[in-house]
């Protein structure tokens, strides 16, 4: 399939830097496909409304790390300013990051971060141990395990997307505002951007409500940013993330199911989640593991009925991911309203609520 045909054109104004306050008053627009598809705007916190008693509603629980990390590459007498963004850790002391520039790096080279105190001085410091291609590299830390963790956690800022990180600067309120209410499983290096929108206020009324809760993990990458580069979405290579859907959440969900309920996948992390698990086991059983799942039109949906997600970027995996759960006509009409409407877009950005085109077993 052809990349363009997912390209649509985005104002940069659409763009937003930070997030609605309270989280649930951001816009959310209802998209139910058809011959002639429905859409109706509504925001966040009508969500307990919209959906019916006995729906069951899952979240992920990854917990966003600051994997942010400016330090200074120091080769013999000379050092320059290098920023890193981690991707994967590969160890007990090593992470894959993307380095900015790449090009002033080469392996055996020590980058010195601000943190904890080391034996010469130097606050945190890490060795270039391999340079992958477009900017990778593995970073050898001199700290590991949970001294490690802590000293990210120290000096690491939020890893915000490049579309809002390039026009502002990060701040201490980021580490809030990007981080959902169900962050409970350290991995992420991106936010699972759906749930930022939920509240307190907004779990207890679906709690009233008779919708129940489940979570799974999914530690989001940054390979979640990258634009399809190919011209046909077959060569393609989508990124791996390890994912977890657990034996309680999955017994909940199949029972769900035979009552006649929905699932309701906040977010596309969750529903790659829970297809891919599907697909593994046959049906909803525990499941854990590596998932590079890339849901494109003409996918058949086994595991998800309803999906809550952000607005997405032009030709990315995630609007082929919504063009296939909707229909890409019912997406294209659906977002051209969402741009003439005002609505704001990605991370940071409003929601909608997309039900199937009828591709669903």
């Amino acid at each position: 399939m052809r990349t363009d045909i997912f390209d649509f054109d985005l104002p940069e104004d659409r763009i937003a830097l930070y997030p609605a306050e309270p989280r649930d008053r951001a816009r959310m627009l209802t998209v139910a496909p058809g011959e002639v598809p429905e859409f109706h705007d509504a925001v966040v916190s009508d969500l307990a409304t919209i959906l019916r008693p006995g729906d069951a509603i899952v979240f992920n629980d990854t917990r966003v790390i600051p994997a942010a990390l400016e330090g200074r590459r120091v080769r013999g007498a000379s050092s320059a300013k290098v920023a890193f963004n981690l991707l994967r850790r590969t160890g007990a002391d090593r992470w894959r990051a993307f380095a900015r520039p790449a090009k002033r790096l080469v392996v055996g080279d020590r980058v010195a971060f601000q943190g904890p105190a080391d034996g010469d001085g130097t606050l945190l410091s890490a060795t270039i141990s391999e340079r992958g291609e477009a900017g990778e590299v593995e970073l050898v830390f001199e700290l590991s395990g949970g001294a490690l963790d802590r000293a990210i956690n120290e000096i690491g800022a939020m890893p915000l997307p490049p579309y809002i990180a390039l026009k502002r600067a990060v701040s201490d309120a980021d580490r809030a505002s990007y981080q959902t209410l169900f962050a409970a499983r350290d991995g992420a290096v991106a936010a699972p951007t759906a749930g930022l929108h939920f509240t307190p206020e907004l779990v207890a009324a679906l709690d009233e409500r008779g919708v129940a809760r489940h979570t799974v993990t999914l530690h989001v990458g940054a390979g979640t940013f990258l634009p399809v580069k190919a011209e046909d979405t077959r060569d393609h290579t989508m990124h791996t993330e390890w994912a977890e859907l657990g034996a309680e959440t999955a017994a909940a969900l199949a029972d769900v199911r035979l009552r006649g309920g929905r699932v309701v996948a906040v977010g596309t992390t969750v529903l790659r989640t829970l297809e891919a698990a599907v697909a593994a086991r046959g049906g909803f059983a525990a499941w854990s593991g590596e998932t590079s799942i890339f849901i494109t039109p003409g996918y058949r949906f086994r595991a998800v009925d309803v999906l809550m997600t952000n607005f997405h970027l032009p030709r990315s995996t995630l609007f082929m991911l919504v063009s296939a759960f909707s229909g890409i006509e019912t997406m294209k009409a659906a977002y051209s309203h969402a741009i003439a409407n005002g609505y704001r877009f990605y991370s940071y950005g409003d929601a909608c609520l997309l039900f199937p085109e009828g591709n669903c077993d």
